[in-house]
């Protein structure tokens, strides 16, 4: 029964949002309800706890709006100085072909994004550059969704692993006694290469699948066969960048592997698009936009002209390229990152109403920060009139507050659940927080399996909190618990660790507050349900390949290799089979 009741927070936004296709407003606000209700009088946790756990949600959301702001102020004052015309053609004369430019924009681009910053910031630079591409608005934040999962775990210069894993597996005094003589960093240094293996052997599939997911969905035939076709070019791009990505994580740790992944690719996918290196014969475009569904469509659309660019392509990206090196400098340069992060520069909110709860503020290390520093560069940079510059300001505001309201909703329900343990957990009948009871059930009912189910604990994880960072501080530990008890190997737990942040990076796909943000920055309100029941296909298939990987390294068992390739070409011939012209 309290497994039943525990899933009901999710279930609740499940039916509400993706099934009836109800605003992410109504159906995340029921789930709040349902979720206080619950740790109030179910979970016995203590009113100070709901109310502090809303607050710091609040302020979560708050922080999470004012990246979405920045990301939606670069994009228009790209508009506004005309210098979006020219990455348009920069991009259009690599290749017209809309898979191409997915996988550069989306896949590499995104990639390199994510592993200088994390946080949903490939969303907030990703999907405005497709925008103005001339992708759909639906599109573009499908497709930056999409590869949020490969680069994640090691995103924000490996954040996922460095704290999360590491807030997970140190400090306990079984893990230290189970790793010796080896110390526990060197586990986790174990746990990384397992990882980067992973993710690469999962991920490489990432390009061809969203590039069949474009065309299934955007395409005018409706059809996974066209992005199908992409394949020489879709798997190039894949191992461009998973190869590079697994030696680093491999050999030198989790800071660098997404980055390092990113900018490799770019170098050699790049150059060999330019010369139609395995680039389909057929260029791929959307249909004509007036025969464009409303449902993909936007409040920020851009219009579509014919004006030549007005400055070259290196000064009109010279923005994104900023924003990038100055991620990277505010990650890497640690006595700058002590600065950003520490007391003089943080707002702290301890104690929360008498409990262990604490909020942080960090401007100055937000991407927000960096996105509208960049902004107020562009006036310069691109002669802006401030007439100009300042219209952008108010199209920024104005779609900032239409995606507040959901956000607002969604992160305090996920503080709620993440923080309803019982406030005496002394006292019988004592229950953990909602996700550890569901972690727990699902041990007992699928331990012979476990490598299949720990990914799902990961996904879960990420989806409740919209982070595989969180997700992993929730469940490294246990997964590790878990896997000592049925395997007493010190190496299948260090798989299974690496199996909940694979997870854990995969759930980023259809997390609610990472779809609600991505949303808003392509002014798409209250479409998150439709984008979750896209999101989902490939979030299934990455969690699915990655159990069973990951049980055919733990068993050393042919046959569930054979599984895990069987799966893959089976995912893919199904998808082959589509013909096409069905709605979206």
């Amino acid at each position: 029964m309290h497994t039943f009741l525990a899933l009901l927070p999710i279930i609740t936004v499940f039916v509400l949002l993706v099934v009836m296709r109800l605003s992410v407003k109504i159906s995340m606000g029921t789930a709040y309800l349902v979720t206080a209700l619950l740790a109030l009088f179910v979970w016995q946790t203590n009113s100070a706890v709901v109310a502090a756990a809303t607050v710091n949600g609040v302020i979560v959301a708050l922080t999470v709006l004012y990246i979405v702001f920045g990301a939606i102020l670069l994009l228009n004052t790209l508009k506004e100085s005309g210098a979006i015309k020219s990455i348009r053609q920069g991009f259009m004369d690599i290749s017209p072909d809309r898979r191409v430019q997915v996988i550069i924009v989306a896949w590499l681009f995104g990639s390199l994004v994510e592993g200088s910053s994390g946080f949903g910031t490939p969303s907030a630079v990703g999907a405005p550059l497709l925008l103005a591409l001339g992708f759909p608005a639906m599109a573009a934040v499908m497709s930056v969704l999409i590869i949020q999962s490969t680069p994640v775990s090691f995103g924000a210069v490996g954040t996922p692993l460095l704290l999360g894993v590491w807030t997970g597996i140190n400090n306990k005094e079984d893990v230290a006694a189970a790793v010796a003589p080896a110390t526990v960093e060197q586990y986790l240094m174990q746990i990384t290469a397992n990882v980067g293996l992973l993710h690469a052997l999962v991920g490489f599939l990432i390009p061809l699948i969203l590039v069949s997911m474009l065309t299934r969905f955007f395409g005018e035939k409706r059809s996974f066969r066209e992005g199908l076709a992409a394949w020489k070019f879709a798997l190039f791009a894949g191992i461009a960048f998973t190869f590079p990505y697994y030696l680093v994580a491999h050999f030198l740790g989790p800071e660098f592997p997404s980055l390092v992944g990113g900018f490799v690719g770019l170098m050699i996918v790049v150059p060999a698009a330019k010369r139609g290196w395995f680039v389909p014969k057929e260029v791929f475009d959307f249909p004509e936009r007036n025969k464009w569904e409303s449902t993909w469509v936007g409040n920020l659309e851009d219009s579509q002209d014919d004006n030549k660019p007005t400055f070259s392509v290196f000064r009109a990206f010279a923005p994104y390229v900023i924003v990038i090196g100055v991620l990277i400098l505010t990650r890497v340069v640690a006595p700058l990152k002590a600065f950003l992060t520490g007391e003089l520069t943080t707002i702290t909110l301890s104690n929360l109403f008498g409990t262990s709860i604490t909020s942080k503020v960090q401007f100055g290390y937000s991407p927000g920060t960096v996105l509208i520093l960049v902004s107020l560069l562009c006036i310069p940079l691109f002669s802006m009139s401030m007439k100009n510059f300042m219209r952008g300001w108010g199209n920024s505001g104005k779609t900032m507050i239409s995606a507040a309201p959901a956000l607002l909703l969604s992160v305090p329900m996920v503080q709620v659940f993440i923080n309803s343990a019982s406030g005496d957990m002394t006292a019988a009948g004592a229950l953990p927080a909602m996700p550890m009871v569901l972690a727990q059930s699902a041990a007992d009912w699928f331990s012979n399996a476990w490598p299949n189910v720990a990914p799902w604990i990961g996904a879960l994880g990420a989806f409740i909190a919209g982070s595989n960072t969180v997700s992993n501080m929730m469940f490294s530990y246990f997964q590790f618990s878990t896997a000592q008890e049925v395997y007493s190997n010190i190496d299948a737990s260090a798989l299974v660790v690496a199996l909940q942040a694979i997870g854990g990076a995969a759930g980023n796909m259809i997390a609610v507050h990472n779809v609600v943000a991505a949303a808003a920055v392509v002014g798409l309100i209250n479409r998150e349900g439709d984008i979750i029941r896209k999101t989902l296909i490939p979030m299934c298939y990455y969690v699915i390949q990655g159990g069973l990987i990951g049980q055919a390294l733990i068993t050393g068992s042919l046959g569930w290799t054979i599984a895990a390739v069987v799966f893959a070409a089976l995912f893919l011939t199904v998808m082959s089979m589509n013909k096409g012209k069905a709605s979206s």
